[in-house]
């Protein structure tokens, strides 16, 4: 586990950092496409609403090599707060290092203190090594499938 890292929540000063990372991210999961005026506008809606939604950082060095997102909604089924995870990435040189079960423990903390009922988060199903890490802590999958529209 890499010991010399820290987590913390992200700024706005960070957001060219994590555009980078959802380069990576989106380079794996074949359902999303690079357009950085979007990335960055949803990163500043997330930065600028930190009462129900969060973006933690691992950083190294002062560089941030990796980066979990969350956002909180309404469950009918759970009849109260779920916690969304959307994003999940490390930067490929830095895995198998403990940083993305450190990232995922981080927004589980802070979802549990915002007193959400539930976790829940999309994978892409191919892609085999995030499916793995998943279950490794202990996520379980659904019968749901995700559908969109635009």
């Amino acid at each position: 586990m890499a010991s010399n890292y820290i987590i913390r929540r992200a700024v706005h000063s960070d957001v060219n950092c994590l555009i980078g990372l959802l380069e990576i991210l989106f380079s794996i999961e074949s359902d999303f496409t690079v357009e950085e005026f979007k990335q960055r506008s949803g990163l500043e809606m997330m930065l600028n609403d930190d009462t129900r939604r969060c973006i933690m950082v691992a950083e190294i060095n002062q560089q941030v090599v990796g980066m979990c997102t969350a956002q909180i909604l309404v469950s009918t089924a759970e009849g109260g707060f779920v916690a969304v995870i959307e994003d999940l990435v490390v930067h490929k040189e830095y895995r198998g290092k403990g940083i993305g079960r450190g990232l995922l423990l981080s927004i589980e903390s802070w979802a549990i203190a915002k007193g959400v009922k539930r976790l829940q988060l999309l994978a892409d199903r191919n892609n085999t090594a995030a499916l793995e890490f998943y279950k490794s802590l202990s996520w379980k999958s659904t019968q749901l499938i995700c559908l969109h529209k635009k």
